[in-house]
């Protein structure tokens, strides 16, 4: 991967949204966007009231991100959420 996040961004990729729904085949429109995505970049963090505020997640972690957030980016046929950590919900444990 050639982006390297700044400040407080973290670069996401999605985990792949379910085909099938009670047993039919949904066309590639009609399925919802995944929220939950693999950590693959993190920025170096930002300032917050003036105060560095450190990136809590590390690269590997799964995560649970907002659903309208972040901004898509495409590299090699792979599409990536870059997001900025406030987006970024809950650190799912394994």
């Amino acid at each position: 991967m050639k982006i390297k996040p700044l400040f407080d961004r973290i670069v996401l990729l999605p985990k792949k949204s379910e085909e099938k729904k009670g047993g039919i085949l949904l066309p590639t429109a009609a399925q919802e966007k995944s929220q939950i995505a693999t950590v693959v970049a993190v920025g170096d963090g930002g300032t917050v009231d003036g105060k560095v505020a450190p990136i809590v997640v590390k690269v590997g972690d799964e995560v649970l991100y907002s659903k309208y957030s972040g901004v898509e980016y495409e590299e090699d046929d792979v599409k990536y959420v870059v997001v900025r950590q406030p987006d970024i919900i809950a650190i799912i444990e394994k």
